[in-house]
């Protein structure tokens, strides 16, 4: 997932080296998700492969890495998985809607005490 140009800063200075190892040598170029994104995957992890067809979707493969906090200065290898886009972003889904809300409020003017909380 490509990262906002805001939240740059936040990644460490060699976060491409990180990716690349959790992506390609930890997780072989294979989606790391055994249902972290809420889906129950046939044999326990995602079949998703870097480079090829989705298995579901069809569409080519970019494998990613995920932070399971959603926080980008915590890469430690325990917080980091390989995850293809559709895992990506359903495990993200309720992390970008929070996102999403606070960024409306903010442009309404709105304070942020509740954006937390379900609207």
């Amino acid at each position: 997932m490509p990262i906002a140009p805001e939240n740059r800063a936040r990644y460490p200075k060699d976060w491409k080296a990180i990716s690349h190892r959790i992506r390609f040598e930890r997780a072989e170029g294979q989606c790391e998700c055994v249902g972290e994104c809420g889906i129950l995957h046939p044999g326990g992890r995602c079949d998703a492969r870097h480079g090829e067809p989705h298995p579901v979707t069809s569409s080519k493969v970019v494998l990613t890495t995920a932070h399971r906090d959603h926080i980008p200065e915590n890469c430690g290898d325990d917080n980091l998985f390989g995850a293809c886009q559709r895992c990506h972003l359903r495990y993200d889904a309720a992390h970008h809607a929070m996102n999403a809300r606070a960024t409306r409020h903010r442009k309404q003017g709105q304070s942020d005490l509740f954006v937390g909380a379900a609207a």
